[in-house]
């Protein structure tokens, strides 16, 4: 008996979205989760800003 392939990739998107799902817990902890990774790139956007301007003494504005 084969299994259609869009039940299979309804079965893997449930699965993927139960687990990223289950790692917040809340709404609120995604919300924290976003808020956190834009935190860390704006972090990241920063110190990459901060090191070219060192670097090669151009601004990056």
């Amino acid at each position: 008996m084969s299994v259609p392939s869009r039940v299979i990739a309804t079965v893997g998107f449930l699965m993927a979205a139960t687990v990223g799902l289950s790692a917040c817990n809340t709404v609120s902890g995604m919300g924290q989760d976003a808020a956190a990774v834009g935190h860390d790139v704006s972090k990241g956007a920063g110190a990459t800003q901060n090191a070219v301007t060192s670097n090669t003494g151009l601004a990056t504005h």
